[in-house]
């Protein structure tokens, strides 16, 4: 049975292997350590004069990059932990995503960034956050972001193959999940947009009409399921869920096909909901739209993240929250 981790630790050796352009690069990720979630494990022993230790400054390695970039290589950088790329910034969103369209087209930056986010594993306020909503509306920049039901390995191959910068959304507790399988999937039926950043739309299994729409991506796809669950089997509410593999750009057909089916929309994500991927899924449904779709958002609190469990589980959204506001949206 293959993980997340498996899976992106695979295309990283494929990269490497078939694409002399490839770097990777990151603090601590030569073997035998292999990085701080061990998806670069067995890549430097392989291929000694292309992955590259850096020092501890996330700006060098965002500038590095970008020369590399420009160059014709195609770098694919680790961020320890994703609340670092706030020291990346600048020349994330003043200069990769840019010069492309200084320079009339005549440069492209192809570069992937892989960004380890989220919470849950009580590693406190700057090293449990979800950032990627402050970077989706730099125009210029691809985000995406992997999930158990696609395949880890062939969206980090598209984005690596891919002539603009990639910010590439990881959550560190997808890692160790498996990725599913046709028996863990007997009560959906599965349908996906295609392309290389494909969107995911599970319906109940023989189920005519649903009643509710929830919009994800990442690893709150594990909670939606699980809310879905319940929410058939305790409440008779049947539910559709939208699996975003790209962020940004928006691209929302698919959802919006759902929502004429059932006409409520539910946008879950781990970052916190004020002004966030939600509320622009939210607002673009709102002005492109299914008329007349009800809607609500669930997010993280807007309180940094605690180190105590307790703490951080009232701060996240759990699938408890999912249910009661599924069910706050099903009220007449």
């Amino acid at each position: 049975m293959t993980t997340v981790l498996e899976s992106l630790n695979s295309a990283l050796h494929t990269a490497l292997e078939t694409d002399p352009r490839v770097y990777v690069l990151g603090e601590d990720i030569l073997d035998p350590y292999g990085g701080a979630f061990k998806i670069t494990r067995g890549l430097s022993t392989r291929f000694p004069e292309r992955v590259l230790t850096t020092p501890i400054s996330e700006a060098a390695i965002m500038g590095i990059c970008n020369g590399m970039a420009l160059r014709g290589l195609r770098p694919v950088a680790e961020v320890m932990f994703g609340d670092f790329v706030t020291l990346m910034a600048d020349q994330l969103i003043n200069h990769a995503a840019k010069f492309r369209w200084m320079y009339n087209d005549q440069v492209r930056v192809p570069l992937v960034l892989r960004l380890p986010m989220g919470g849950r594993r009580g590693y406190g306020p700057t090293h449990s956050q979800s950032l990627e909503k402050h970077l989706l509306g730099a125009p210029g920049l691809k985000a995406v972001a992997p999930n158990s039901l696609g395949s880890p390995a062939d969206l980090l191959l598209a984005a690596i193959a891919d002539d603009d910068p990639v910010l590439f959304v990881e959550h560190k507790l997808l890692y160790t999940r498996p990725l599913l399988e046709e028996k863990d999937l007997l009560d959906w039926k599965v349908s996906d947009s295609g392309g290389a950043y494909p969107t995911f739309t599970l319906r109940t299994s023989n189920i005519e009409a649903s009643h509710l729409t929830i919009a994800t991506y990442g690893y709150n796809f594990e909670l939606a399921r699980e809310a879905a669950r319940e929410l058939m089997y305790e409440y008779e509410i049947f539910s559709e869920i939208v699996l975003f593999s790209q962020l940004s750009p928006f691209e929302l057909n698919p959802l919006f096909d759902s929502l004429r089916r059932t006409g409520r929309l539910l946008t879950l994500e781990e970052g916190a909901a004020t002004l966030g991927w939600g509320a622009e899924v939210a607002a673009r449904t709102a002005e492109q739209g299914p008329s007349e779709v009800r809607i609500r958002r669930l997010g993280a609190r807007d309180l940094p993240i605690a180190n105590a469990k307790s703490l951080e589980d009232a701060i996240l959204p759990s699938v408890q929250d999912i249910i009661q506001t599924a069910r706050i949206l099903l009220e007449k």
